[in-house]
């Protein structure tokens, strides 16, 4: 039980390390296609900020471990399961570029190991329902008002010369940049949280549902590391491959991603910031011409992301019923 417990929080640190990496394009693809910082700087100002948002909040985290699975369900196993369903999806959607959703691969992870540990009767489908909901409103509703934003900014600033707009504008996505990464450790690091905390209650190590200090610390060094590592794949994705970036558009994508998922995080729901970005990215490029999207590769990217969740549980259930039979 104590080994399984153990390779449980290093598998869930493996997750939210690869998590950062995997998700460092969501927070600075914008500025760097924009070259308002350099690749680097920006791989470090993002991990420092990764690890600050990471060690403030703790609400999503037991809304992953609480609202999920019923409770006598989880098993060590069956969290070794849940976790290799995500990492493995993680690591194939980087590897190809894919910007997919680590959220959804880790609720599809989790779904897919306790239905091959003990049935769907043990799913709490409410809860499953409320965070499949806030999985899918946040992009739209990011899209939506990453329209708004930007057709807003052009409204006050458009008049400017080019030049002198886009001078300012770099400046300002050093800011947005630091609010994108710091909303992202907000809400992503916290579901690695979610389940080490998991783990150590159905283990007996902890009584309730309390995510404990040193819980908070490794998740958070892990997703900052992980960041720091940097993601390039997905960045070329998403800073360029989408709609070409100019300095008004890439702050205006950060800043209303940013929003986004810091409203999901205060609410205690798990938002995918692969999600929220696109759909930003997707909005702020519709917002100054439609045809200048690249519709195409939009198209590819739902896709991805309609297919993480069944794709993970199965894989998920797969390795429970491996590890079960050994």
């Amino acid at each position: 039980m104590e080994l399984l417990l153990i390779l449980v929080i290093l598998m869930a640190l493996t997750f939210d390390y690869i998590n950062g990496f995997h998700d460092t394009a969501n927070a600075i693809a914008t500025s760097v296609s924009t070259r308002a910082l350099s690749p680097r700087a920006a791989v470090w100002y993002s991990a420092t900020m990764n690890f600050t948002g990471a060690m403030m909040f703790t609400g999503v985290a037991k809304t992953i471990g609480t609202d999920v699975v019923q409770a006598a369900a989880v098993s060590q196993t069956a969290l070794v399961a849940a976790l290799a369903g995500a990492i493995v999806w993680n690591l194939l959607t980087w590897y190809f570029g894919i910007p997919s959703s680590s959220s959804h691969a880790l609720i599809g992870g989790l779904v897919g190991a306790v239905i091959a540990a003990a049935g769907v009767e043990h799913l709490k489908v409410a809860g499953i329902l409320k965070i499949f909901a806030a999985l899918v409103v946040s992009p739209v509703a990011s899209m939506l008002v990453g329209s708004a934003v930007m057709i807003g900014l052009m409204w006050l600033f458009g008049w400017r010369a080019p030049s002198l707009m886009n001078r300012r504008f770099r400046a300002l996505q050093m800011l947005s940049a630091g609010l994108m990464s710091f909303s992202h450790g907000a809400n992503d690091a916290q579901k690695a949280m979610g389940m080490i905390t998991m783990a150590l209650l159905a283990a007996g190590f902890i009584d309730s549902f309390a995510v404990p200090f040193w819980v908070k610390l490794a998740c958070a060094t892990a997703m900052g590391l992980g960041t720091a590592t940097g993601g390039w794949r997905i960045i070329k994705t998403m800073g360029s491959k989408i709609f070409k970036l100019q300095p008004i558009s890439g702050f205006a994508a950060d800043l209303n991603s940013s929003l986004v998922i810091m409203s999901a995080t205060l609410l205690h729901l798990p938002a995918s910031t692969t999600h929220v970005v696109t759909g930003s990215i997707l909005g702020v490029g519709a917002a100054n011409r439609v045809r200048a999207v690249r519709w195409g590769v939009a198209q590819n990217l739902v896709w991805a992301w309609v297919l993480t969740i069944p794709c993970t549980a199965v894989v998920a259930g797969i390795c429970y019923q491996i590890l079960a039979a050994l």
